[in-house]
């Protein structure tokens, strides 16, 4: 799975969960990502549980040697990625910006 500029998907569903106060666990598993994203009541469930089914299984293929994909669906990956893009500019804009340190 093409690794995109911004980070994985994986990345980017724990960056909003730790911004919704979830404490950081170590799992590659989007389905469980999207599941906790839903517990913890995000507004972008709607944009990140199609995307967490859809990606499932080659993420999962990407990040564990030994698995292959048998038939990849390269039109539909790219929307996909196009997806994540777009999730990622969002989950982005909700981070809070550091604030240079100031001078004494």
């Amino acid at each position: 799975m093409p690794k995109q500029a911004g980070g994985s998907p994986g990345k980017i569903l724990k960056a909003e969960l730790i911004r919704l106060g979830w404490p950081l666990v170590k799992t590659h598993d989007l389905l469980v990502l999207g599941t906790t994203m839903e517990e913890k009541k995000s507004d972008l469930v709607a944009e990140v549980r199609p995307l967490c089914t859809g990606l499932a299984e080659a993420y999962f293929t990407d990040r564990y040697p030994g698995f292959d994909l048998d038939d990849p669906d390269w039109p539909k990956l790219r929307e996909q990625l196009k997806q994540i893009d777009e999730l990622l500019t969002k989950v982005k804009a909700r981070l809070p910006t550091e604030k240079p340190p100031t001078e004494a």
